[in-house]
């Protein structure tokens, strides 16, 4: 399955943006989504995750509040809105998407930029 990311760019702090993450595989077949990220000198982190099926999310501290996952599963498409944006945030942001039973998955995008000024 391929995953591709769109919607990352230059933005001020306490600006907002929308990252978008679409599969080419029915998300009914992948179990759980997410969104991490990575900055300069940083390992990887989780930033939220959800579940295909009900709907389950969950939140990194650091971004509670601010961010919201949600899914379009007749789209296939997965979202991340991020409100509030600090400089913090900078960094690369890459969707992933896993299925536990088969045909087994663990796909990643290829990651989109997301920068926010001071």
């Amino acid at each position: 399955a391929q995953l591709v990311e769109s919607g990352g760019g230059l933005v001020q702090a306490g600006g907002s943006m929308r990252l978008s993450c679409a599969a080419s595989r029915s998300t009914f077949t992948i179990d759980i989504m997410g969104w991490y990220r990575q900055a300069p000198g940083k390992q990887r982190e989780l930033v939220a995750t959800i579940t295909t099926g009900d709907g389950t999310t969950n939140y990194a501290d650091s971004v509670k509040g601010r961010f919201t996952i949600s899914r379009d599963n007749a789209k296939n498409t997965m979202y991340l809105q991020m409100n509030s944006l600090k400089p913090e945030d900078t960094a690369v942001y890459y969707c992933n998407a896993r299925a536990w039973d088969p045909p087994f998955l663990d796909a990643w995008g290829q990651g989109t930029l997301v920068t926010v000024s001071s």
